[in-house]
């Protein structure tokens, strides 16, 4: 652990926040080891989540592994109920009450699994921070913005009243937001949603975080605000070197931000690997099943056809957390279900650097359905999505 970090008011944010080095300094996912290249930030091991339900314990989160690196942006996708969001929340000790947590979380070196709540707090807010889903609810209705982007920064570093006014002036501009000091003095409903959003995430930088949770930061906003604030977490963690964890439901929000996805499922990881493996080379069905069900999916298909092509949802429901299903949890609603699929659990099967797929189809030998694409020993740059170069 790097210790505790005294910080002048004075201090550009730019320097404060990340103590990883921007955009230009992680691993290209196209041309290095992601693995290797970089010691990760934060590093999960076999996180476990289980919760007392009917007299027995319900595994909300199962086994779950993950790594991030300074400056990268690690996507967490998935459906509702899949166990992304408690996931990320358990990173921050924000878990639902009376869950038990095993397993580890280490940031920085330090064990985060049974911290307890006094260390917390030099924690969360701090070095970590948490952006949530509804920035209505995030944001007190009878307070100025300013007083919420300031008191925790005066809690941890016990500024002056006066320099916490120029820190918020300074976080509403480092979010894009016109007016300086005359929208400190503001309130939240004064503001429209996207504003709020990007006053919930100025509040979260204010303490110069090295990694951000973003909890769905997107999904309570029309499309062209969520392509606003994804542009500005990205310009963000460019900017600071600060690492980012994103939640949310949309690959298709991912694809533009991510470095790497982890693909959730009934509390598992079932797929990981990097934006362009992922998205442009999905090896288990359930990730190709999202990705279909994207509008612009089937906006592509029209362009090859010639005429308007329905939606292709995954049909039936993920599994209920205190109804587990035998064998792949995903196997009632797979189209490439084989024998076995019922049966067996599964295991992650390491297909490239930093790859894997928990699917038996991705298992050395194993006779793949003809409409299931090969598993690949890399992805060529021309198979990848255009996205955004540093």
């Amino acid at each position: 652990m790097s210790g505790d970090r005294t910080l002048d008011a004075r201090t550009p944010l730019e320097s404060r926040a990340g103590t990883g080095t921007a955009r230009t300094g992680t691993t290209d996912p196209g041309t290095t080891d992601p693995g290797t290249a970089v010691e990760p930030l934060l590093c999960v091991r076999d996180l476990t989540v289980t919760l007392p339900r009917g007299g027995r314990d319900v595994r909300l989160v199962d086994g779950v592994g993950l790594e991030v690196r300074p400056g990268e942006v690690v996507g967490i996708a998935g459906e509702s109920g899949s166990g992304k969001t408690v996931t990320g929340m358990t990173l921050v000790g924000l878990g639902p009450d009376r869950a038990t947590v095993t397993g580890s979380v280490r940031f920085d070196g330090r064990e985060l699994v049974a911290l307890p709540d006094k260390e917390w707090g030099q924690v969360r807010g701090r070095d970590i921070a948490v952006v949530f889903q509804d920035p209505s609810a995030a944001l007190h209705p009878m307070l100025t913005v300013g007083r919420q982007l300031t008191d925790h920064v005066r809690r941890h570093q016990g500024i002056s009243r006066k320099h916490a006014a120029a820190r918020a002036a300074e976080l509403l501009d480092m979010v894009r937001i016109p007016g300086g000091a005359s929208a400190a003095a503001r309130y939240p409903h004064q503001f429209s949603g996207g504003m709020r959003q990007r006053i919930a995430i100025a509040s979260a930088l204010a303490c110069g975080p090295r990694l951000l949770i973003a909890d769905e930061p997107t999904t309570a906003l029309d499309v062209t605000v969520q392509a606003g604030i994804v542009e500005l977490l990205d310009e963000l963690r460019r900017e600071t070197g600060m690492a980012v964890v994103m939640v949310t439901h949309d690959l298709g929000v991912l694809s533009s931000i991510a470095d790497r996805i982890a693909v959730f499922y009934s509390g598992r990881v079932i797929e990981t690997g990097t934006v362009e493996e992922v998205i442009g080379a999905p090896q288990h069905p359930y990730t190709r099943g999202l990705l279909q069900a994207l509008p612009h999916a089937s906006l592509g298909e029209r362009a090859t056809v010639g005429h308007a092509v329905p939606l292709r949802p995954i049909p039936g429901s993920a599994p209920a957390a205190d109804a587990p299903v035998p064998g792949c949890p995903f196997h009632p609603r797979c189209s490439s279900a084989v024998d076995g699929c019922d049966r067996t659990r599964p295991a992650p099967v390491t297909i490239g650097p930093a790859r894997t797929v928990a699917c038996v189809l991705a298992e050395p030998g194993a006779a793949r359905p003809a409409d299931t694409p090969p598993t690949p020993g890399h992805l060529s740059a021309a198979d990848a999505p255009a996205r955004r170069k540093a």
